[in-house]
């Protein structure tokens, strides 16, 4: 009987499936992936043999005010590893150097104080310059130009207005964007919500190509790249990580060829193949990205790749920050009718896209794909107001699971496991 650990929150949730209906279990290849150098010396090495640029010391010669984009509290990048290693690289080429951290929450909320500490520990709190990024401020934000999708490019001024901006970040599969990282950490990182909301527009989120994995024609991705070049973001250090959040590649130096290498190195590892099933069982990787639900929809969207249409999906996230976006919760306590809500949105133009439209959107997909069943801490108020059927245990949801299926005919169907619904793209 296969036993599958699934993370949750910053614990784990063990489920023993019936080999006469276990699927299978798509992992990616980086849970066996060894480097043969430690976090730090991976880092070092990036740092040390940029891609595409010189190296960031040197970039940083004769610049007096340096922004470095930071990652927030929803991101698992291990700030500790990356940060004091760029601000040396910095002070190596200018000791003068006026250095800002800006932590890109794009339109997250507000990144507290204690999540800072826990992120790049008390030297750097204590001692640099952290300032956190607001969408809606609108005196500390400059509009610098017309993105190719006809929007506005919005962003911080202490972005625009740097002498040297760089940025760390991490590369992962992300289900509309293909990837994270690069220049993900302008664009939404440290863009007005104006700019935000029509990037991520209807028709854009609706586009077959704005998939997990998937780069070329994505209308998405485009726009995010000519928002990083617009801002002058010269230089980045990216890394990949593994299940434990520990690093297991690194890349740094110009924001576009250092990014492909990224990629490059995660496509290899981290491509699966759909396995059909009546069931299937998926997380978001834990904390920190499983603490509210609409977080949660990024690991559902791997389920969807492969649940069998009118199959379940059973989604494990603490969520113990419950629905993570007030419109987003309203989107689905207001409206009841998920094709009419999915008719609302693609009806909408760039313009007038609302908060939290582009997760809607999706979530709404998914549960027009699949039932879900979810297991969380939330309320199950909360959970049912979001068109999901709660559960707290993996047994119980399996349980509910059953009848569903059974109401269809189906008896002993199927299951097959996603223990980490982020770090995967299912190829179908």
């Amino acid at each position: 009987m296969p036993g599958v650990v699934f993370p949750y929150g910053r614990e784990t949730r063990l489920y023993e499936i019936a080999q006469e209906r276990y699927a299978g279990t798509l992992v990616s290849a980086l849970a066996k992936y060894n480097p043969e150098k430690s976090q730090e010396e991976l880092v070092k090495a990036a740092l040390e043999s940029p891609v595409g640029s010189l190296r960031l010391s040197e970039l940083a010669r004769g610049k007096k005010k340096v922004v470095l984009i930071a990652s927030d509290h929803t991101r698992p990048v291990p700030s500790k590893v990356i940060i004091p290693q760029m601000l040396q690289e910095i002070r190596m080429g200018n000791s003068e150097a006026d250095i800002t951290l800006l932590i890109a929450t794009g339109c997250h909320r507000e990144t507290r104080k204690e999540e800072l500490l826990e992120k790049f520990g008390e030297e750097i709190v204590q001692n640099e310059k952290i300032v956190i990024h607001d969408c809606d401020d609108a005196a500390n934000m400059a509009d610098i130009a017309v993105l190719p999708s006809g929007g506005r490019l919005v962003l911080n001024k202490l972005a625009v207005e740097a002498d040297l901006l760089v940025a760390e970040g991490f590369i992962e599969p992300h289900f509309f964007a293909g990837y994270s990282g690069g220049r993900k950490s302008v664009l939404p990182g440290v863009a007005s919500r104006k700019t935000v909301v029509y990037n991520h527009n209807a028709t854009f989120i609706d586009h077959p190509k704005a998939r997990t994995g998937i780069v070329d024609g994505n209308p998405i991705h485009e726009d995010m790249v000519f928002a990083a070049r617009k801002a002058n973001l010269a230089f980045i250090c990216n890394v990949i990580i593994d299940s434990e959040k520990e690093v297991v590649h690194a890349v740094a130096g110009d924001c576009n060829a250092a990014h492909e290498k990224g990629v490059e190195f995660l496509k290899r590892l981290c491509g699966v193949k759909a396995v059909p099933s009546d069931i299937v069982i998926t997380t978001n990787g834990g904390y920190p990205l499983d603490q509210n639900i609409y977080q949660a929809v990024k690991g559902m969207t791997a389920a969807e790749a492969t649940v069998k249409a009118g199959g379940v999906t059973i989604m494990l996230a603490k969520s113990n920050e419950g629905h993570g976006g007030q419109v987003f919760y309203e989107t689905f306590r207001n409206q009841k009718d998920l094709k009419k809500m999915m008719e609302g949105f693609l009806a909408t133009s760039p313009e007038e896209t609302i908060i939290d439209q582009w997760q809607s959107q999706i979530f709404a997909r998914v549960l027009m794909h699949s039932h879900v069943i979810y297991v969380s801490d939330a309320a199950d108020e909360l959970v049912d107001a979001l068109h999901m059927i709660p559960a707290h245990s993996v047994e119980e949801a399996v349980v509910i699971a059953d009848r569903i299926l059974e109401e269809q005919g189906i008896q002993n169907g199927k299951i097959l496991a996603i223990p980490d619904g982020v770090s995967v793209i299912v190829n179908r």
